[in-house]
């Protein structure tokens, strides 16, 4: 498929699709610089919103893509894979959604398809990494001479932001850690479950992109060029040192909310005391009160003057002793 790139100065919006659902095209020379002339091109990127039939259309009817890439780009379900066919290194990737999404601080899906001229893209959401990618291109600040480069900076970019998201989290342990030990955590149990939450989602997907591209390490050496090679050992290495990075920033934020529970237990129980001290207290009074309450015969001091008052301190003179028992067996339980 054959696709124009705009005239200078019209380039494809970044944001909003095109007639074909295409966000833009970037032409490359060998060097690696972008160029708006396609004849210059040795290789072009372009950038699809997957939402948009139209750009579902052009992606079904391209037949430079093999049918099982196609088949990937246009399905439904989201389930990250690295593959191989006909020469045509494809996959569907996490990423940190863009701070300007309607459901920013989430993860996105980035899926691609690349050989040694071409590089096809494509998003549901406005992805971090990717726009990061697009403005180096536009301002020139990076160059890139083959595909594998550019995903490797787009894969680099999405780590960046995981090693960000892991850095504010170790943050926000720290804070909850300095709240528990100050016995300042009585509002603590809510933030700790939303970073191990937040964890659990980032750490799953580091261990997902690490056996990723081990696996593609391990099962495609000998058939991928070495550039790719290289950059597949690369990134596998990256991701397994984050892997191990969430998994201690997860057992600590473990072995916080043990401490936490082991607090609130010891809070329970202090409250169970005062309870359970409380009801041995009233219990004889209660007893004493509901006895002189019958109305029957042959009460005692029924006749006595001062019999309500005789009544009163023999209940608080029980109450007294049964308080001081209490408290002497919780001192030595």
């Amino acid at each position: 498929m054959n696709i124009a790139l705009n005239a200078e100065g019209t380039d494809l919006s970044p944001y909003l699709p095109d007639e074909h659902g295409l966000f833009f095209i970037y032409h490359f020379t060998a060097e690696g610089a972008r160029t708006k002339d396609a004849a210059q091109a040795h290789w072009t990127w372009r950038s699809y919103q997957l939402s948009d039939m139209r750009a579902r259309h052009e992606i079904a009817a391209d037949q430079a893509l093999p049918p099982p890439v196609r088949e990937a780009f246009l399905s439904a379900s989201h389930g990250c894979h690295i593959d191989l066919e006909d020469d045509w290194l494809y996959g569907d990737l996490p990423d940190l959604r863009h701070d300007y999404s309607a459901e920013a601080g989430g993860l996105g899906h980035f899926r691609f398809a690349l050989n040694e001229t071409m590089l096809v893209g494509a998003r549901k959401q406005p992805l971090q990494s990717v726009d990061n990618i697009r403005k180096a291109i536009e301002n020139g600040s990076r160059k890139f001479r083959s595909p594998a480069d550019l995903i490797e900076a787009v894969v680099g970019q999405s780590f960046d932001g995981m090693v960000a998201e892991l850095t504010r989290l170790g943050d926000t342990l720290d804070g909850i850690e300095d709240r528990i030990v100050c016995d300042a955590w009585h509002n603590e149990r809510q933030a700790l479950v939303d970073a191990r939450r937040h964890l659990v989602v980032i750490h799953r997907q580091m261990a997902t992109l690490s056996n990723l591209f081990r696996h593609l390490d391990h099962s495609h050496r000998n058939d991928l060029p070495d550039t790719i090679n290289d950059m597949a050992a690369r990134l596998s290495h990256r991701a397994h040192t984050l892997y191990h990075d969430g998994e201690q920033l997860q057992a600590r934020a473990r072995l916080l909310q043990d401490e936490l529970m082991a607090k609130l237990t010891t809070e329970s129980n202090r409250l169970l005391y005062v309870l359970s001290v409380m009801t041995a207290v009233l219990l004889p009074m209660t007893i004493i009160s509901g006895l002189f309450g019958m109305n029957v015969g042959g009460l005692p001091f029924l006749e006595t003057p001062s019999g309500f008052w005789i009544v009163t301190l023999f209940s608080f003179a029980v109450a007294a002793i049964v308080f001081f028992v209490v408290t002497r067996l919780g001192r030595n339980v």
